[in-house]
């Protein structure tokens, strides 16, 4: 007989590895204690669904990738009989509208908070990590007809452990000066080392944090002209006159990759050798002005650039450097995942609470898919994965519930 009409031979199939059913209970009982603790804010008569029910369904379907309401039911309907198991679902499973209506009024602070309260139980110690603090605008939340704005919320991001620390949201008529405060409040940051661009430069926030045992790596722009302004002069000195001095510590690297070739030198200056600074007094535990000079060789264009940096840090220029590159991290690994993969910008819930309440559902499920290692693929793979396997959804669990 032709070899290929030849009858193949079975190979032995692998076992199904599926999750002990004693770590899934575990998981699925953690998962709901953190949700019993949100407040209802429903009257009783309308209480048709168990809120433990409704909110459980929510994070699962996030976590698989969910972007609205419609998806949420559709989730829940596909996954009955699984969800059944540990849910208790009188009624089935909730409509979209209910999912909507719940999500408007519930209150952003109580989701906020037992969100926190995970992460704590979650997180390991914060000492010596890099904790960049950013803003991001929800794009897609303004109501043009009621006069909303867009949603902007301010983040923590902790770059070693991979998880997001929690979300402030900025309030109407203001910036992200009053929100910074306000979110470092809520976390426990000793030892830890912030840092934020120019528009959280602030003297009050550096109080802030050196009230919090912290340290920091500030950015210095424009915004405050006087000092930028003698930093940049008392430099260009400094160059002139050919820095050689030992306390001023100088690292460079080159680094190729994306198309483009970067050149970045960077130089520790420590305080002492700047005179007369602007009210540096009100800037608490100064020790160091960092520089970096970046030169960038595109395909197409050359472009140069110098800034500067207010850290409270000794001067060690290669330490300092790599602080500055983890900062941008909270760009890359945050906020571009969030508008890539859970399409966070094109989202266009926009009524009550449910634009600042779905975007904490992401920051979970991103927290939630980032900490469950086992499966080597991308974060779209590991949403689709969850989706379509029971077994994985609760590995997920498992890693982000019993961690």
């Amino acid at each position: 007989m032709a070899k290929g009409f030849q009858t193949p031979i079975k190979s032995a199939q692998p076992k199904k590895q599926s999750v002990p059913i004693e770590s899934f209970e575990n998981s699925q009982e953690k998962l709901l204690s953190y949700v019993e603790e949100v407040e209802d804010p429903r009257i009783n008569r309308t209480k048709k669904h168990l809120l433990k029910d409704i909110l459980t369904i929510a994070i699962l379907a996030a976590i698989a990738g969910a972007e609205g309401w419609e998806d949420i039911e559709n989730y829940g309907i596909s996954k009955y009989s699984w969800l059944k198991e540990f849910l208790e679902l009188p009624n089935g499973i909730p409509s979209d509208d209910t999912f909507r209506r719940v999500f408007e009024r519930i209150k952003p602070e109580e989701l906020e908070r037992v969100f926190q309260k995970w992460i704590q139980q979650l997180m390991g110690s914060l000492e010596g990590e890099v904790i960049p603090i950013d803003g991001k605008n929800l794009r897609g939340s303004y109501d043009r007809e009621k006069g909303i704005k867009s949603l902007n919320l301010v983040t923590a991001w902790a770059s070693q452990q991979k998880l997001i620390l929690g979300q402030v949201k900025v309030k109407d008529k203001s910036n992200e000066i009053t929100a910074i405060p306000v979110l470092l409040q809520l976390l426990d940051i000793r030892g830890a080392i912030i840092t934020i661009d120019a528009m959280g430069t602030q003297t009050k926030i550096v109080q802030k944090i050196q009230e919090n045992q912290a340290d920091y790596v500030l950015t210095l722009k424009e915004n405050h002209p006087t000092l930028y302004k003698q930093v940049q002069e008392q430099f260009t000195s400094l160059s002139n006159a050919d820095i050689t001095d030992k306390e001023i510590s100088q690292d460079f690297r080159i680094e190729k990759g994306h198309h483009r070739l970067e050149k970045r030198r960077v130089w520790a200056i420590p305080i002492e050798k700047f005179s007369g600074l602007y009210q540096q007094e009100k800037w608490c535990g100064l020790q160091t002005i960092v520089v970096v000079e970046r030169t960038r060789h595109l395909w197409n264009k050359t472009t140069h650039e110098v800034q500067f940096y207010l850290s409270s840090l000794p001067a060690d220029a290669a330490i300092l450097g790599k602080i500055i590159r983890q900062h941008w991290e909270i760009e890359n690994q945050v906020h571009w995942v969030l508008d890539v993969i859970f399409h966070e910008d094109s989202c266009r819930i926009r009524s009550g609470h449910s634009p600042r309440n779905f975007a904490l559902l992401r920051r979970l499920a991103l927290n939630a898919l980032r900490q469950e290692t086992t499966l080597k693929r991308s974060l779209r793979q590991k949403q689709k994965r969850a989706a379509m396997n029971n077994d994985y959804m609760t590995t997920i669990l498992k890693s982000f519930c019993q961690a």
